[in-house]
């Protein structure tokens, strides 16, 4: 008999396996990576800019999430740094079709070194620890892939409002944590909840239908 938890898979083990033309490590990650990224791109023109607050909503966390439970701790973190890679790279594939070195909200800063850069950089992180739950079965049932969701979400949250508030106290002088928690979180809690629970029930719903593949 066993105890504790073990290594499950991924669903996109059970889609994608690594077996004939794909049975080279290289060329099925690559694959999904590119796939991956060209579904964060396509989602962050999911965009919605509020005259309030220098944080849009977009659709980009839903990718997040996705990705991390459907390709695992590693590939998923792997395909949001390459996200990010494209961006620096000049690619117009962040939200509203900006690219890292698009003017920010914030004049004269680009966007990687803007105010929402924290979002940005907190994608991989979330994605793996999502991911790393995935692995574990946690996106097979809506009861768990809910809190998995949440973590990813929470990991978001957190750093990019940190990048935030550190970014204003630079540029100011000074700063209301308060006030930033009104324009910069609160108004995005509602979209965020939306979108975990598309995320909670799809993962399910995949493996009911793809999983004894």
């Amino acid at each position: 008999m066993t105890t504790g938890v073990t290594t499950v898979g991924t669903l996109a083990d059970r889609l994608v396996p690594a077996r004939g033309s794909l049975a080279n490590p290289i060329v099925r990650d690559g694959l999904l990576i590119v796939a991956g990224t060209i579904l964060m791109a396509m989602l962050a023109r999911i965009s919605i800019h509020l005259p309030f607050t220098p944080v849009p909503i977009t659709g980009q966390t839903l990718g997040v999430y996705l990705i991390g439970a459907l390709y695992g701790p590693r590939l998923g973190a792997l395909t949001l740094l390459a996200y990010l890679g494209q961006g620096l790279l000049g690619l117009p594939v962040f939200s509203m079709g900006t690219s890292a070195w698009s003017p920010s909200r914030i004049p004269g800063l680009p966007v990687i070194f803007g105010p929402t850069a924290g979002y940005l950089f907190a994608f991989p992180v979330a994605a793996a620890v999502v991911g790393y739950l995935a692995n574990r079965g946690w996106d097979r049932k809506i009861r768990t892939a809910l809190p998995a969701m949440l973590a990813g979400e929470a990991i978001i949250l957190v750093m990019g409002f940190t990048w935030l508030v550190v970014a204003t106290a630079l540029l100011t002088g000074s700063v209301s944590i308060s006030a930033l928690l009104v324009a910069a979180v609160l108004p995005f809690l509602p979209g965020a909840a939306l979108k975990i629970g598309l995320a909670s029930v799809a993962l399910p719903s995949g493996w009911r239908l793809f999983g004894h593949r």
